[in-house]
């Protein structure tokens, strides 16, 4: 039951109480309309009127000669001194001997009522009161909480996740580990002179496990582990956030040793003077009694604190230092490897095919995350259950690639003909620029089915992790781009909006060769360009101009290019291959779909494959699919920070 709704019914029913009694009270004894004074009654004994007179308690009863007359009553203080008050009247004992009288004595029942009805009331509204007392000192207990931290405390005596859940980050595993193994024998340690760390700093992109190895440690460190986010810290009131920095160490030093996780760390821990309101942001007071918490005057307390961010750029440098955070531990996007452990972590427990191949689906999952492979496990369970399966097949997890990276098929979306003839020759020119470039990637899947916000899509996958391109790899990359809307030069009169996401893809990739990565013969290897990020809100603003009017013209000079080259190479590729891009444009119109496979059959046939090319990929899905295949790998260019161009992503139409 809730005790809200229980409480105000108590509340209810009191008042309830109170008032039928204060009803009862003053209603329970009604003056009767037939009722007289009593020298009225003197009188009347005096005349011979009175032919009995019953006295109970306080009333009496007055009984006539004349049968037709109505009993009269007469209240008197005590009715036990009736008699006196009749003498005291000048009534006589010779008048009252023709008079019966009746004394009834008072009865226990009669007592008790008459307590009730008096002190009834009293106890109900003095217990209404001191309810309501209650209430008030308990809401006032309550606005005084908001202080006191919010952090949950688990005592790891049943965990739920361990270091064996946790895949694909074996070097952050090991840091962890030894943390673990500082709380359990810090003897081993300050035998030889180590001091333990104050904190771990877990930094990495979103979705790389930085809170499951939190919850891991929490399962296998056996101490206690408190673990709050950054934004619980700050409220609406003055100095709640510092007060709550306070209450959580407090906690924290009397059930040492214990660890503290802090989630998403630069909610709070941004560099400070950066905030709207100057140096008494409250969020910076909260900053300040972390950093005095973590590393102030009380140095021996077996408190380590965890933190983690996906923003390691914005944190304030006093947060960072050693003595804070004396370890930072990265966990990026896994390799090809460590992605099959972590396929194999999340597919326990679910009844697998044999034909699933958990090597394929890994190197088909360039870029992806720790979280991506665990929705593609799940989504893969979920089309199995759809279709009524015992098992999971590798066409259910290679379907659940394409619909995390792109989204669902829109088989339903009705299109012309004509924007499905624009379409099938636009992905056509994608591939077989890809197919026809030698630094480009092997072309995995064409298809002109609408997924997500794309009309169709070509994908093309490296055959290994890659975080190194060189110039010619970009040029490629460029000249794919520019494949579709090549291809709607040479077939049709005029262009669509279909290359749109193609030529922002092209104009980014270009100006950064020039102005990033030095790849600018005339320019040189110099960057060009700082960028002005305000740390109070994370994100990036403006560029400011670093360089003169001159060299800004031959920047744009460059970009210009370098796009115009990669714009005639895929215009040359698609007329010496003109029918072959008819061909799998009119293929795609029949089927919707090409894999890999039967894309290299098309172009090749029986004859080997032209000089200078290059055999697509030979990884293709079942072909009793016909339009399934495997996605695009994730971006591997990270928000916070762009030391790396993007890897390969499907070119949507």
């Amino acid at each position: 039951m809730n005790s809200g709704l229980f409480k105000n019914s108590i509340v209810y029913l009191l008042i309830l109480l109170a008032v039928a009694a204060l009803i009862f009270s003053i209603f329970s004894s009604p003056r009767d309309s037939n009722e007289i004074e009593i020298t009225t009654v003197a009188e009347q004994i005096k005349n011979g009127e009175v032919s009995k007179i019953s006295v109970n308690n306080e009333e009496v009863t007055v009984k006539y000669i004349q049968a037709n007359t109505d009993n009269a009553r007469s209240r008197k203080e005590a009715g036990a001194s009736i008699f006196k008050t009749f003498e005291q009247l000048g009534v006589t004992e010779e008048e009252l001997s023709g008079v019966e009288i009746e004394v009834i004595p008072p009865g226990v029942w009669s007592d008790w009522g008459t307590l009730a009805i008096t002190v009834l009331p009293l106890l109900i509204f003095g217990g209404l009161l001191f309810f309501m007392v209650r209430q008030a000192q308990g809401s006032n207990n309550q606005a005084l909480s908001f202080g006191k931290s919010k952090a949950r405390m688990f005592s790891g005596d049943k965990p739920t996740v361990t270091f064996d859940d946790v895949a694909g980050a074996n070097e952050a595993k090991q840091e962890l580990a030894e943390v673990v193994e500082f709380l359990r024998e810090p003897e081993k340690f300050i035998s030889l002179g180590a001091r333990i760390p104050k904190g771990v700093l877990m930094v990495g992109p979103p979705g790389c496990g930085k809170t499951l190895l939190a919850k891991a440690v929490s399962g296998e460190a056996g101490v206690p582990f408190f673990s709050i986010s950054g934004s619980e810290f700050v409220e609406m009131f003055v100095g709640v956030g510092a007060s709550r920095v306070r209450d959580l160490f407090d906690q924290a030093k009397r059930n040492s040793p214990c660890i503290i996780f802090v989630d998403e760390i630069d909610a709070v821990g941004r560099h400070r003077g950066a905030g709207l309101g100057g140096s008494h942001d409250e969020r910076e007071q909260t900053l300040n009694q972390i950093l005095v918490e973590m590393d102030g005057f009380e140095t021996d307390t077996n408190v380590i604190v965890i933190a983690a961010t996906n923003r390691p750029d914005i944190l304030d440098p006093a947060l960072l230092r050693p003595g804070r955070f004396d370890r930072r531990v990265v966990l990026d996007r896994p390799d090809w490897q460590g992605r099959k452990k972590i396929l194999e972590v999340h597919s326990r427990g679910k009844p697998m095919a044999s034909d699933v191949n958990l090597e394929a689906l890994a190197k088909a999952t360039i870029g992806f995350s720790g979280a991506d492979l665990e929705n593609v496990v799940n989504e893969g369970a979920i089309l199995a259950a759809r279709r009524n399966q015992k098992q999971v097949t590798m066409i259910d997890l290679e379907q659940a690639i394409e619909k995390v990276r792109l989204g669902p098929e829109r088989r339903s979306r009705t299109i012309s003909e004509e924007e499905k003839k624009v379409v099938a020759y636009h992905e056509a020119g994608h591939a077989l620029v890809a197919y026809y470039s030698p630094e480009a990637d092997p072309v995995h899947k064409v298809t002109i089915v609408p997924r997500g916000f794309a009309r169709g899509y070509m994908l093309s996958l490296p055959e290994d992790d890659r975080t190194l391109y060189s110039k010619s790899k970009f040029k490629a990359r460029l000249a794919v781009a520019l494949g579709g809307r090549a291809a709607e030069e040479i077939m049709f009169s005029s262009v669509t909006n279909g290359a749109t996401g193609d030529l922002e893809t092209v104009t980014r990739l270009a100006r950064d060769m020039v102005t990033r990565y030095g790849m600018s013969e005339k320019l040189g290897p110099l960057t060009f360009g700082d960028t002005e990020e305000l740390v109070f809100l994370g994100r990036q603003l403006s560029e400011q101009r670093n360089y003169s009017e001159e060299v800004a013209e031959q920047i744009d000079f460059e970009v210009r290019r370098l796009v115009d080259e990669a714009h005639q190479s895929a215009l040359k590729i698609l007329n010496d291959n003109h029918d072959k891009m008819q061909r799998v444009a009119e293929q795609l119109m029949e089927t919707e779909t090409l894999d890999a496979e039967q894309f290299k059959t098309l172009l090749e046939g029986d004859n080997p494959p032209p000089p200078g090319g290059r055999k697509a990929s030979t990884e293709t899905s079942n072909p009793e699919t016909g339009h399934e295949s495997s996605s695009a790998p994730a971006s591997s260019e990270d928000s916070s920070s762009r030391s790396l161009p993007p890897s390969t992503a499907p070119l949507p139409a």
